[in-house]
């Protein structure tokens, strides 16, 4: 498999140099890719079709950014379908466990405030596309997570699915190296900087590279055997990080931190002494590269990215507002649901009606806010089953190595970028998993 791994990430490598130089090569790599990984699901056993619809999620999640960066596939929000129509294929086959139920009245949750956002919203807007951009996450996150609930996976096929993420993140990571070679010409502030996030929008970037600095570190504690493939994760996990710094959006490279900080700690205290050995070396080596990759961000950007983290501006200013305005957003929505507490707004009418009373048109940073503005108590309930669901699933699952990682990064991931990309509701649903070292094979109760 090693081998193979490393095989997989020079294509992509290839990959994301020829989509660089022909952007036209983005739409043929994302009807390969649909048509490919679809193929893959019908053509799978039974027993392992689920596991190949995960996997096949897993990739198109890891493929978003880029595909979104270089308008590939054949609308923006193109991703999370595909994601869905994955997961809906997937409990075609398996069913789903009957007590991932809660996901299905999360779902249910979401619908009033359609009908309500169809007789108020701004006629002169887009309703359905307003409506389908708010709620195309959210219902992503709900089928993904019935799919995942208590299925069966083994640690190999955990790691695939880890790869599978990956690779496509490799393309991203070498566009945006391609598009910006020269951190320092282009650092000059400490605002988001588009340039070093391959001229896409920072936020979403430093979110996609946060994640793959996250599980190139997973790859290197949990997964690499050989000493090749090890120094490799740790030189990607350099780069991944370094990368995801120089977007200087802050939110995706604290995210990463503190998922990886839940793993450390929960690896190390899953091991018998003898490994923990082991891991305190890995531990010396990891920290090592962190420390290195900061001081090279330092010097890259020209010592900018220190006064970014600092909450300075470029002059050493300190900035009033830590949360770059997102948290003046928060409270106008908190106000909102204050307002109309029962049925919320209507999906997609905060950003209508902060327009018509400021003239901004400001989307949402902060899922939270907006699923209880826009849904108002039904909000609050919905967003009390993903809050809760997962823990009590985990006082009865404790095999689940990437639980606490991957429920963080959907809870802070929502806190920043709302759910503008598919990576938080797809990974929030990797924490259902059910991780077995012996069977290979999936066992599900199910629904006919």
């Amino acid at each position: 498999m090693q081998n193979n791994y490393l095989k997989i990430l020079g294509l992509h490598i290839i990959i994301g140099i020829l989509i660089y130089y022909s952007r036209i090569l983005g739409n043929l790599y994302f009807y390969s890719i649909v048509l490919y990984l679809f193929y893959r699901i019908i053509s799978a056993k039974p027993n392992l079709k689920s596991f190949e619809v995960v996997r096949a999620c897993a990739y198109i999640i890891g493929a978003e950014v880029i595909l979104r960066m270089t308008n590939s596939g054949p609308f923006y929000e193109a991703s999370k379908y595909i994601v869905i129509i994955f997961s809906i294929t997937g409990l075609f086959y398996s069913g789903f466990n009957k007590k991932a139920s809660p996901y299905l009245l999360y779902i249910l949750l979401l619908i009033p405030s359609i009908y309500l956002s169809l007789y108020l919203l701004d006629i002169s807007g887009n309703v359905r596309k307003a409506i389908a951009f708010n709620l195309s996450g959210p219902v992503c996150l709900g089928v993904s997570a019935l799919l995942c609930y208590d299925l069966s996976i083994t640690k190999k096929q955990l790691e695939s699915i880890v790869n599978f993420i990956v690779y496509p993140l490799i393309s991203t990571l070498v566009f945006v190296i391609m598009y910006n070679p020269n951190v320092a010409a282009v650092s000059s502030g400490t605002g988001s900087n588009f340039d070093t996030s391959g001229g896409f929008g920072p936020n979403q970037m430093s979110t996609v590279l946060g994640l793959g600095f996250f599980l190139m570190t997973v790859r290197f504690f949990y997964f690499s055997k050989t000493k090749l493939v090890k120094y490799l994760d740790l030189f990607l996990i350099l780069i991944f990080a370094f990368r995801a710094i120089v977007t200087f959006s802050r939110g995706g490279v604290y995210t990463a931190i503190l998922m990886i900080l839940f793993f450390i700690f929960f690896q190390y205290k899953s091991m018998d002494e003898k490994n923990k050995k082991r891991m305190i070396t890995s531990i010396f080596l990891f920290l090592s590269i962190a420390i290195l990759t900061w001081i090279i961000s330092t010097d890259q950007t020209n010592g900018m990215i220190e006064k970014r983290y600092s909450n300075q501006n470029a002059m050493g200013h300190e900035k009033s507002d830590v949360t770059t305005g997102r948290g003046d957003l928060f409270l106008a929505e908190f106000e909102e649901f204050i307002a109309n507490p029962f049925l919320g707004v209507g999906v997609g009418r905060v950003k209508d009606l902060r327009f018509q009373r400021t003239g901004i048109h400001a989307a949402s940073h902060n899922e939270i806010g907006r699923i209880i503005s826009e849904h108002g108590l039904l909000g609050v309930l919905a967003l009390s089953i993903l809050l809760l669901v997962p823990l009590f699933y985990r006082l009865k699952n404790r095999n689940n190595v990437l639980f606490f990682s991957c429920y963080l990064f959907w809870l802070l991931t929502i806190n920043h970028s709302a759910m503008r990309i598919a990576a938080p509701a797809f990974i929030y649903a990797l924490s259902l998993l059910h991780i077995i070292n012996d069977k290979p094979s999936i066992h599900r109760q199910q629904i006919n």
